[in-house]
C-alpha cells in the first residue's frame, strides 16, 4: 500500500465570494509532503465587490482591473484534478467558489478507491501508471481537508484558525522565509490567496513528518478529511475491498 505522500496533492485558496466570483487563487503543489511549485493569479470579479470583503482581502476594482475571468483556467484546474486530489483549509468554502464557476472536472481519479492492476482496465477508468486503473468520477471532491484534519489529529490545540495552526505548529518562520520566493511581493501575507495556500501546505507538509500520519494511505487521509462520521465509515470501509 502506497502513502499519501507519494501522491501529487494541490493546496488551494481563494479570495472572493459567491457574489463577486473569485478574485484571486493561488494553488501549491506537494509531493512528498514537500513544496513542489506554486500558481497564482489576479480574476477579474463577476459582481460587486463588498466593502467587508475588500477590507480583508485588499483587492479593489482598481487592482484587478484588466485581469481575466476565473472561467479561463479550467483546463488548468481540471489538469490539477486529474494528476491529484485537491486539499484546502475547511475545504467547504473552495469546493462551493469552484463548483460556482464549473459544477464538474473532467471525469479524473477517485482517490477514495482502490487502485487495482488489470490486464484489461474497465470502460471509463483512469490510467495510475503506479498502480493500475483508478475508478474515475467527475467530482471537484473528495477534499484533502487540514482544517479536518487537524481537529481529528490535534484535538488538545486551542484554535484550529490558519495563522493559529502555523503558530503552533512553529511554521511561520518557515513560511516567512519561503512566501517571498514563491508568493508575489504585494501579496505576502495572510487573506492573500497565494499566502493562505501556502501556510495550508505547509501544514499538510507537517503532517507528512509524523511517522505514524505519513503511513497512511490517500484514502485513510481522505477519511480522515471529513468531520461527517457517515461519509468517514463509508470511505475507510471501501479501503477495506
Amino acid at each position: 500500500m502506497s502513502t499519501w505522500t507519494a501522491q501529487p496533492i494541490h493546496f488551494v485558496d481563494f479570495e472572493g465570494s459567491l457574489g463577486s466570483g473569485i478574485v484571486e487563487y493561488g494553488v501549491v503543489t506537494l509531493v512528498g509532503g514537500e513544496v513542489r511549485e506554486l500558481h497564482t493569479r489576479l480574476c477579474h470579479p463577476l459582481g460587486a465587490l463588498r466593502r467587508e470583503d475588500v477590507a480583508v482581502h485588499g483587492l479593489d476594482e482598481d487592482a484587478l482591473a484588466g485581469a481575466a475571468p476565473m472561467a479561463e483556467d479550467f483546463a488548468r484546474f481540471a489538469a490539477w484534478r486529474e494528476s491529484g486530489p485537491l486539499a484546502a483549509h475547511f475545504a467547504g468554502t473552495e469546493n462551493t467558489l469552484l463548483k460556482s464557476v464549473w459544477p464538474y472536472p473532467r471525469r479524473s481519479p477517485d482517490f477514495t478507491q482502490r487502485s487495482a492492476r488489470a490486464a484489461a482496465r474497465p470502460s471509463g477508468a483512469t490510467t495510475d501508471p503506479a498502480a493500475g486503473w483508478v475508478p474515475s468520477a467527475a467530482e471537484w471532491g473528495p477534499w484533502v481537508d487540514t482544517g479536518a484534519l487537524y481537529r481529528q489529529l490535534y484535538p488538545q490545540f486551542s484554535s484550529y484558525k490558519l495563522a493559529d495552526l502555523i503558530a503552533l505548529c512553529g511554521l511561520q518562520a518557515e513560511l516567512d522565509a519561503l512566501a517571498p520566493q514563491l508568493c508575489p511581493a504585494a501579496r505576502c501575507q495572510y487573506h492573500a490567496a497565494p499566502y493562505d495556500a501556502l501556510a495550508g501546505a505547509l501544514l499538510l507538509g507537517f503532517l507528512a513528518r509524523e511517522p505514524q500520519i505519513a503511513a497512511l494511505s490517500l484514502m485513510q487521509l481522505l477519511a480522515l478529511s471529513t468531520l461527517d462520521g457517515t461519509k468517514r465509515d463509508a470511505i475507510q470501509q471501501q479501503s477495506l475491498f
